[in-house]
């Protein structure tokens, strides 16, 4: 008997489940054995994979039951054959860079063309990467090093470094065994120095800084 490989829309917003059915069924309506699921919960995702663990989940991580990218990660480490497609607004460049050499990923942003999320969608089925054309140049863009800021201290700097790899406050008070009220004064200092006002900024910024080594998004 064939294998039923079936897609899960795993994304709080109604609207987006909606355009995502109406485009499976317009489109994928030939594929035997597939089907469509809606979950909405991390363990109801984790039971579904355990049922069938060749499924597409079609993810917006930070609209989904997750604590953060390091548990996406791992759940992709404990589903190996699970197809993933990152589909969100809010894929920062450091989770893009991270996720560049993981195959079972897919990224497409929500503001993309419907033909590249048909072309995502199809590629998943089949079990093949798609990157959408501003992810592609994005990874593309060659980083150019800056100089780095002379008046951030050594420890500013590591939970710069931090930051960039996205770890949440609470994760790099644990880290560096601080408390998280020191480490959202470094945060406030740092974004104040380097005058930039969001992670996503932030983030960048380390990036050209050359405070982040590109070997540490493939971890």
């Amino acid at each position: 008997m064939e294998e039923v490989r079936q897609i899960i829309l795993a994304d709080n917003q109604d609207v987006t489940r909606l355009g995502l059915k109406a485009l499976i069924g317009g489109t994928l309506s030939g594929v035997q054995n597939l089907s469509v699921k809606e979950l909405g919960r991390r363990a109801e995702l984790i039971a579904e994979l355990k049922e069938s663990p060749r499924s597409v989940v079609v993810i917006d991580y930070t609209l989904f039951d997750l604590s953060g990218n390091d548990d996406l990660l791992n759940l992709s480490e404990r589903f190996p054959f699970v197809q993933w497609v990152l589909f969100s607004d809010d894929l920062t460049e450091g989770l893009i860079r991270r996720l560049s050499v993981e195959q079972q990923f897919s990224m497409v942003l929500k503001g993309d063309s419907a033909q590249e999320i048909i072309t995502a969608l199809k590629c998943a089925v089949t079990g093949v990467r798609f990157l959408c054309h501003q992810v592609t140049n994005l990874l593309l863009t060659p980083h150019v090093p800056i100089e780095r800021e002379d008046q951030l201290t050594a420890a500013e700097r590591e939970v710069l470094r931090l930051i960039a790899l996205g770890k949440s406050v609470k994760e790099i008070a644990a880290e560096r065994s601080s408390s998280i009220h020191t480490i959202t004064t470094h945060k406030k200092n740092i974004f104040r120095k380097i005058r930039v006002n969001t992670a996503y900024e932030a983030t960048k910024y380390a990036l050209r800084a050359g405070l982040v080594e590109m070997v540490e998004y493939y971890i």
